[in-house]
């Protein structure tokens, strides 16, 4: 708690904090909000970095923070504003076909990904985008535009493998442990994301795997947020091609047939592994846990 002297926003509702207002002020960004406003904080923070700008493109690790968890400012700040505004609002078309299955507007997309990329760490607020789905599309895009997925090149055939062990215990095992593989900031990236679209639709895994095909994430089908219209087989199908992609940059036909019923058979497995497990990454310094965005 803090007292505030030099009126500043609140890093949650952008509302100004008055001089001599009563105040929380995070240790690890330095970022302040309304006492009133602390149940609304997202769940991660990032330390406020050195205002420059990001790459164009380039690998996780090259967007990521310096200090735990190794979550991008940018897909913190994106996920932050969808769990805020795209969970609720009502619109025909986010009710009936789905939060992350209906796209942008391209430009505005391309538009806003350069925004935050030119802005580095100290991000614009997302507020002032009016189409929550052209935020989806901005963490879709900038996810799908790296160098190498979350899923790195050398580890993907393992993740394809665990995902296709028939037995559900041994299957859950194996990808734990490929998992837990991967470098710091995309594990941490993958854990924030499946805890976010977990959220998103209200998922509950119960139903077991059937088979080693496409069809086979139809029995996933479980419920799911009225709200979002997101189930197991929605974002398996959104999510498979971005977070695992292939095992190089540069695909044959082939390959990329061969790879996309399997992408969404390791997206769904992953979304069947236990909140708890996720958490594990992403939440071990929870009072330090806010977003980071410019001064208005």
């Amino acid at each position: 708690m803090t007292t505030v002297i030099r009126p500043e926003p609140c890093c949650v509702c952008g509302s100004r904090i008055r001089f001599g207002k009563t105040a929380i002020k995070c240790c690890q960004c330095q970022l302040l909000l309304h006492t009133k406003c602390r149940e609304q904080c997202p769940s991660l923070c990032t330390p406020r970095p050195h205002h420059h700008a990001w790459p164009r493109e380039g690998v996780l690790a090259d967007f990521a923070p310096s200090t735990p968890p190794l979550v991008p400012t940018l897909v913190v700040q994106c996920v932050t504003e969808v769990e805020a505004r795209g969970l609720t609002e009502v619109g025909a078309r986010m009710v009936k076909t789905g939060l992350y299955r209906v796209p942008g507007a391209e430009q505005l997309v391309r538009e806003w990904k350069r925004k935050l990329l030119r802005a580095g760490g100290a991000l614009p607020a997302l507020s002032s985008v009016t189409d929550i789905h052209v935020v989806c599309g901005v963490l879709k895009d900038f996810l799908r535009g790296l160098k190498e997925p979350l899923v790195t090149f050398s580890l993907h055939p393992a993740f394809l493998r665990a995902a296709d062990i028939p037995d559900d215990a041994a299957s859950d095992t194996a990808l734990r442990h490929v998992v837990s593989k991967l470098p710091p900031a995309n594990r941490d990236t993958l854990a924030f994301l499946m805890l976010h679209l977990l959220r998103s639709g209200k998922l509950w895994m119960r139903s077991t795997w059937a088979g080693q095909h496409a069809h086979a994430l139809s029995p996933l089908r479980v419920s799911h947020s009225p709200d979002c219209k997101m189930d197991v087989f929605n974002l398996s199908r959104v999510f498979g091609p971005t977070l695992v992609g292939h095992s190089s940059a540069n695909p044959t036909p082939l390959a990329i047939m061969e790879d996309t019923p399997r992408q969404c058979k390791v997206v769904a497995r992953l979304l069947s592994l236990p909140p708890d497990f996720w958490r594990g990454f992403v939440e071990t310094e929870q009072e330090n846990l806010v977003p980071m965005s410019a001064p208005r």
